[in-house]
């Protein structure tokens, strides 16, 4: 049995994702695990795919747009407050903030992140704006 545990926001970004944004870690069992992502007014995060972890991002604040890819079907959606979306296993993603809004979510990883090897470039509908 894992021990239960409680953690406050970090003030300070944990981690950068590898596309870009800023990640806040959280807690974690063995099924999946939590993190904060945030990316600044007007930046534009790398376009990704992952090898074997799904997410589900809920959107807390600010605004932005989220492209997404499974073969044929490809959309782009308003990244808002309340806003909730999946991104199953192998789907090609970028996600962007508004030019006056940062914009920040909430992601359940599934399972945990395994490592730096896990996200693959692909090419995404906007050129990227972070190191």
């Amino acid at each position: 049995m894992n021990p239960f545990s409680t953690l406050s926001l970090p003030i300070d970004p944990t981690i950068t994702a590898p596309d870009g944004s800023q990640v806040r870690v959280l807690l974690g069992l063995s099924a999946g695990g939590m993190a904060h992502f945030e990316l600044a007014p007007g930046k534009v995060a790398k376009a990704v795919t992952h090898r074997t972890v799904e997410e589900i991002w809920f959107v807390l604040d600010g605004q932005g747009q989220m492209w997404r890819k499974q073969g044929e079907r490809e959309e782009i959606i308003d990244l808002k407050p309340g806003v909730c979306l999946t991104l199953p296993v192998g789907t090609h993603f970028q996600f962007r903030a508004g030019e006056t809004a940062s914009v920040s979510a909430v992601a359940v990883t599934m399972p945990p992140w395994p490592g730096n090897d896990e996200a693959v470039f692909v090419a995404g509908p906007w050129s990227p704006s972070v190191d």
